[in-house]
C-alpha cells in the first residue's frame, strides 16, 4: 500500500445533530465542543492511518469561520495531511447544514498534532512496522 493510500483509507467523516444542550448562549454551537469533536475525529483518522498508540500534542489555529446554529446537521472531516517522523498532522473541517435546506458550507478548520507512543509513553516512529511502499 502506498502513503496516498494509506491517507486515503484513513480518512473519517463523522456527524451529528447540534441540539440545544450542545450551544451557547447565542444558541449557537459551543466553541469548546467543535474542538472537542474535531479532537476526537482527528484521533480516529490518526489512529486508523497508523495504528498505534497517540496523543494530542498541539493544535494549530483553529478558525470559526460560521456559526452554527442549534438545529443544524455538521460533518466533520478528518483526513492525515503530514507525517513526520513520531508525529502527523491531521486537518479537520466541519460542514454546517442547515437541517431544511440543501447545501452545505464549511465552517470551522483546524490541524491537530498527534505523537505515536510505545508502552513507556515514549515516542516511536509513526510509520514503523506499517507496510508502505
Amino acid at each position: 500500500m502506498t502513503l496516498q493510500e494509506r491517507i486515503d483509507l484513513s480518512e473519517t467523516h463523522v456527524c451529528t445533530t447540534v441540539f440545544p444542550f450542545l450551544t451557547n448562549h447565542h444558541d449557537t454551537l459551543f466553541g469548546g465542543k467543535a474542538m472537542s469533536i474535531m479532537d476526537e475525529v482527528s484521533f480516529m483518522a490518526a489512529t486508523r492511518f497508523c495504528r498505534k498508540t497517540l496523543v494530542t500534542v498541539s493544535t494549530d489555529r483553529i478558525d470559526f469561520n460560521k456559526a452554527i446554529p442549534s438545529g443544524s446537521i455538521i460533518e466533520a472531516i478528518a483526513r492525515v495531511q503530514n507525517v513526520g517522523r513520531t508525529s502527523l498532522k491531521v486537518k479537520v473541517e466541519i460542514f454546517l447544514e442547515h437541517m431544511y435546506k440543501e447545501g452545505r458550507e464549511m465552517a470551522i478548520e483546524g490541524v491537530f498534532t498527534f505523537v505515536a507512543l510505545d508502552e513507556n509513553k515514549q515516542p516511536i516512529p509513526v510509520l514503523e512496522g506499517l507496510d508502505i511502499e
